[in-house]
């Protein structure tokens, strides 16, 4: 493999600004143990392949000791690293690696709750009501006589009440699983034990952190009844009891405080789901750095409709001096190429959209105008692991194989996130396709035998993959000048189709319609999504970018 492309444009304080990031689902990257689990290990041996595609970090999710609940958002110890991937002295080794190819660590942080194992739960459940133990969570005695009822009508994320009963009667207070305890924010102990994470891996070298749940971790004290039937991820209206409440701003600003005061600043990145307006609260300059963009996530590949989520994420940011960011996929949500392959196009529930009929080619085309949209327009972006593959969700595992909490949670009737999250294929042309070092191990998840031709050894032979179409992308933002700044215009164009401008004369050009469209006059392409029609016709479901001449 060749030498990685130069990364000296983000060696600055500002280059989370601009930054690509590469999301890590630690345990689905790559296996070096041979377990069948992905650990630090194997993403130690795919560093080359991650300088390589051109990405300016990565962000890895929670890699500290968990029951796995639910896929380590349950920490158990946030100063550690889970036995399956590897140690701290690993961890250290990792981080210098990576910046020795140019490449930031973003660990996630999951400060909404603990797992029901952490040390302080455990020492909550055997204190007495009222106690300093129980004060660190959210314990409250249930309605009724002898409180048989939970304390409030909270639905949570994964199904069922937001309560569970201890056996001396009292109630904690979970918005996901029973075993995710949520914190009690109010609480100094709290408070001063998550600043002294935040320094532990800073300390290591860590340049940054992911926000799990920014936006629920203050609580209103009196916890009252919604009067909702369900779980909602966002708070509708003003003053919710627990989701998007002015108190985590004070939270977030001593934090920030805290990554202001290295010698190199390290950032942050929220996870708030918030309603229209909101988010800029988050990105002040005392407080967040950036957020991820889940209206642009949850966009349809309709073309007034992301016409108006770049305006209003540009506009609404711009006012507190934070930049955009763009992302088309987690390992919460269906893959892009599944989700731009149905007829609805958006994604419209806080669990996957599921059982819906997908054209995998029609997917894969509108997938690449997509990527190549996000990587065109100003500000950071995030790639979730595979995307680069092309990789389809895989909606036929077997029961017996998921994992996702929200399938036991629903009473089966919600398959959950577990087939966006399935390993990564590497090589070969049967699984575990080169994810296990030894190849032997089955993966935690299985794959489908057609990943043979989404492997990024098959990518890479493919002049025309999704894979060399990402590092072409990347590559451009890093050398073309008219995509490092922020200059950003629209331009008028048939409807159906989106243009602008970038810098000094560079034109992006989107077709979204099922019909060609004359490309614009004057114009020589730099890089296109796809095909391009040699009477000047730009196809449909497909990008270019074009310099005048």
């Amino acid at each position: 493999m060749n030498n990685p492309p130069s990364t000296d444009h983000a060696a600055n304080d500002s280059w989370w600004r601009s930054a690509a990031i590469y999301q890590v689902y630690l345990r689905s990257f790559a296996d070096g143990d041979g377990d069948g689990t992905g650990d630090i290990a194997g993403l130690r041996s795919r560093l080359q392949y991650l300088a390589y595609l051109g990405v300016d970090a990565i962000w890895i999710n929670p890699w500290y000791p968990s029951p796995l609940a639910d896929g380590g958002y349950d920490v158990s110890d946030f100063r550690d690293i889970h036995p399956a991937y590897g140690s701290l002295d690993e961890a250290r080794k990792l981080i210098s690696e990576a910046h020795e190819l140019g490449l930031r660590v973003i660990l996630d942080i999951v400060p909404n709750h603990v797992s029901d194992q952490h040390t302080w739960f455990q020492k909550a459940l055997a204190a007495a009501p009222g106690s300093p133990e129980r004060d660190r969570f959210i314990f409250r005695d249930g309605k009724g006589e002898n409180g048989p009822l939970p304390p409030n009508d909270w639905h949570a994320a994964f199904g069922g009440p937001t309560w569970t009963r201890t056996p001396d009667g009292q109630w904690y207070l979970h918005l996901f699983a029973p075993e995710q305890p949520d914190l009690n924010w109010d609480n100094g102990e709290v408070r001063a034990e998550f600043e002294s994470i935040l320094r532990f891996w800073f300390d290591l070298g860590v340049d940054g952190f992911r926000i799990d749940v920014a936006h629920g971790m203050a609580k209103d004290p009196g916890l009252p009844d919604l009067g909702l039937t369900e779980f909602s991820v966002i708070a509708h209206e003003d003053n919710h009891p627990h989701w998007d409440r002015d108190g985590v701003h004070e939270i977030f600003r001593s934090w920030r405080a805290i990554a202001d005061s290295y010698p190199e600043p390290r950032v942050f990145v929220a996870e708030a789901h918030v309603r229209p307006g909101r988010l800029p609260d988050y990105l002040r300059p005392d407080e967040l750095h950036t957020a991820f963009n889940f209206d642009f996530l949850k966009c349809a590949w309709e073309a007034d409709k992301l016409r108006d989520v770049i305006d209003r994420t540009i506009t609404d940011l711009a006012s507190v001096g934070a930049p955009a960011t763009w992302v088309l996929s987690n390992h919460d949500e269906a893959r892009t190429v599944t989700r731009y392959g149905r007829a609805h196009t958006g994604v419209t529930t806080p669990t996957l959209d599921q059982g819906h009929p997908t054209d995998l080619a029609l997917g894969t085309r509108r997938a690449r105008a997509a990527a190549l949209l996000m990587l065109a327009l100003p500000g950071g972006a995030y790639i979730y692991q595979g995307e680069e593959l092309g990789l389809y969700e895989v909606e036929d595992l077997p029961e017996s194989a998921l994992q996702d909490p929200t399938w036991e949670r629903s009473g089966h009737t919600i398959r959950g996130r577990d087939g966006c999250r399935v390993p990564l294929p590497w090589t070969g042309d049967t699984p575990p396709f080169g994810f296990s070092t030894f190849g032997s191990a089955t993966p935690w998840l299985p794959q489908p035998d057609a990943w043979k031709s989404y492997t990024a050894e098959a990518n890479q032979a493919d002049r025309t993959s999704m894979l060399q179409l990402y590092r072409s992308a990347l590559r451009l933002r890093r050398t073309n000048p008219d995509l490092r700044g922020e200059e950003f215009r629209w331009l008028d164009s048939p409807a159906g189709t989106l243009l602008f401008e970038r810098g000094n004369g560079l034109l992006c050009v989107v077709n979204l319609t099922d019909q060609p469209i004359p490309l614009p006059d004057a114009t020589s392409p730099l890089l296109a999504s796809g095909p391009l029609d040699n009477a000047g016709m730009l196809p449909p479901d497909t990008m270019v970018l074009m310099h005048r001449d």
